[in-house]
């Protein structure tokens, strides 16, 4: 887990961690916003899955999440209450290589959430 407050030792663990991991067969999920919101802020996207696919030469796979079901907990962000009547949503992208850079794939992924968000209503919710 990433503290938040240092990108350069988050893209550092990120990476050796994740190479490991990756290295043993196993999947890796790698949320691009920097915490749980109740807004989509695409400008606080980071790049770090791109950045470890690329050096792995791996697959990344866009996944969009609506789960404002779960409310954020006014003491402990984890701790919100759960609202059973909002319907949770996810979808899974393409699997795509990352080439060059990497910019191109992370503003792949930054559409595919987007477009989910506006096919489920939810595009009030995108903050650019």
């Amino acid at each position: 887990m990433v503290g938040r407050e240092n990108p350069r030792e988050d893209l550092k663990l990120v990476i050796e961690d994740g190479s490991s991991r990756l290295q043993e067969g196993r999947s890796i999920i790698i949320f691009p916003q920097k915490t749980r919101s109740e807004v989509l802020e695409v400008s606080t996207f980071n790049s770090l899955g791109i950045k470890l696919a690329k050096k792995n030469n791996a697959y990344v796979v866009p996944v969009a999440i609506m789960s404002n079901a779960w409310t954020i907990g006014k003491k402990i962000k984890e701790l919100g209450k759960l609202d059973t009547t909002k319907i949770v949503r996810f979808a899974f992208g393409k699997p795509m290589k990352v080439e060059n850079s990497g910019t191109e794939e992370h503003q792949k992924v930054i559409n595919f959430i987007k477009e989910k968000f506006t096919e489920w209503n939810c595009s009030d919710l995108i903050k650019e």
